[in-house]
């Protein structure tokens, strides 16, 4: 992974943990249902955008070196990698 792709998906981390803890806290003091359910949601999505960015490092380094590849065969796999990623994405997205 690319310096900056992992210090941006660990700073995103770090924020969705202090999240995770706020969450937490809220179960904790029993606040309201909606609330608590809004937050969740927050996290989800962010957990998303770590996902995004992991899958943009992926697809501009392992993805885009094995394209260049004179090897049909790693082409083919790193193809059918990605595809396997968008198919789980798809029944648990």
């Amino acid at each position: 992974m690319t310096d900056r792709h992992r210090d941006k998906a660990i700073a995103r981390l770090r924020r969705i943990e202090g999240q995770v803890r706020g969450i937490q806290r809220m179960l904790e003091e029993g606040r309201y249902c909606v609330d608590i359910l809004t937050q969740t949601s927050a996290v989800v999505a962010a957990l998303h955008g770590v996902e995004d960015l992991v899958m943009e490092n992926h697809l501009n380094t392992c993805v885009a070196e094995a394209m260049k590849s004179d090897d049909p065969a790693e082409k083919a796999e790193k193809v059918e990698e990605v595809m396997n990623v968008i198919t789980k994405f798809r029944k648990h997205g």
